[in-house]
Parts: structure tokens; sequence; C-alpha cells
């Protein structure tokens, strides 16, 4: 039987299952989940939080994780200092990071901070420098990738939150949420929701 698991990974948890680094030991999925064989589809870091989805469907999990299928993932990222339309225009535009290109993204800023529970720690607090909340879509995900975009148009990205994953190719397709969750917790598909993601490998 195949699982899929949606789970929300707290701030300072590892995207895996074993932390074979260092000697002070760090929490990783397995103090959370206790489901055999299921691996993440795709990654978040370990100073991220948000929606992970989990599976041992190994079909699927290459279908939603490669670059290639271009499925949308959607963050919350707050910024230290507030960008203005033309500060964005490069994140929807595609813009130039060390060795490669991203794609176009969806970039808005939010008008009202999210609803979203306390960091634990919380981020780092200065006076006067006033922060901002954006709403960054990507259909790729390298590695460090929404950081390395704000720091690359000058707003240092200060607390991470993957929200979405969308269940097909573009903006109006069903999305997988954080929803009904909190830190730390999971719950397996609803039936709907499993057949909208395993109908992707009918593509």
């Amino acid at each position: 039987m195949f699982h899929y698991i949606l789970f929300y990974k707290p701030y300072g948890v590892l995207c895996q299952f074993t932390d074979n680094h260092g000697d002070t030991p760090r929490k990783t999925l397995k103090d959370y989940l206790n489901i055999p064989e299921i691996y993440p589809v795709g990654r978040l870091d370990y100073d991220s939080e948000g929606l992970l989805l989990l599976t041992n469907n190994g079909r699927l999990q290459h279908r939603l994780a490669h670059r290639q299928f271009a499925h949308p993932r959607t963050y919350w990222v707050q910024v230290e200092r507030i960008p203005d339309e033309a500060d964005l225009q490069p994140l929807r535009r595609g813009i130039s990071i060390q060795d490669y290109q991203t794609r176009p993204a969806i970039a808005k800023k939010l008008e009202t901070d999210p609803e979203l529970p306390p960091r634990d720690p919380p981020i780092r607090y200065r006076k006067n420098i006033p922060t901002c909340w954006l709403e960054i879509t990507l259909t790729e995900g390298r590695n460090r990738q929404v950081r390395r975009m704000t720091a690359a148009i000058g707003f240092p990205t200060l607390r991470l939150v993957r929200t979405a994953i969308a269940t097909g190719k573009d903006k109006h397709s069903p999305n997988l949420s954080l929803r009904g969750l909190a830190p730390g917790q999971w719950r397996e598909l609803q039936p709907l929701e499993r057949q909208q993601i395993e109908n992707l490998l009918k593509n």
C-alpha cells in the first residue's frame, strides 16, 4: 500500500531520518514519523519550515520532485526591508544565481503578515530595519534557491515557510497545503487528494 503523508516540518529539523554529522544530535524526521520506507518528495532546509510530502511511491516521488515536470511550490518568505514592485521584477523574469538562471517565479508582497505559529527560536529582530512578507511560487527547487533569490535582489530571507505544493503544472491546480496542521503534525492524504496526486502518473 502506498502512503502519502503531509508533514509540517518545524524549524531546526533535518529533512531526513538519520543524522550522521557531528557529536550533537539534531532532530530528524524520525522524531515525528514512525512509518517505514517513506521518503521526502524534495527537501526543506534545516532552517526552513513548512509543508513536506513523504511517500513510498517512487514513481510519484520522481514525478513531483524532478524539475523537468515543473510542479509549483509556494512559499511565504519574510525578508529584511520592504521591496517595491521593481525589486520583485527580476524574480518574475528569472534571475542569475551563481552558475544557473532561475525560471520565472510568481512573486508578490502579502498585504498582511500571514497567520503562522511563532518560530522557535524567533528570528533576529532589528529595531531600525523593517521586514516584509512575500509569497513566492517556484516551479523548481534547487538548493537554498529562495534564499539565494531574495539575497540577489538585496532582501535577505529571515524566515521561510513552504505553504503549498501543487498537484499539477499551473497555479490553478489543486494544492496540498499546511491547512489544519501545526508544526510537527502530519496526516495521510484524503481519498480525493490521493486520486488527484495519483492521476499525475497517468499523464
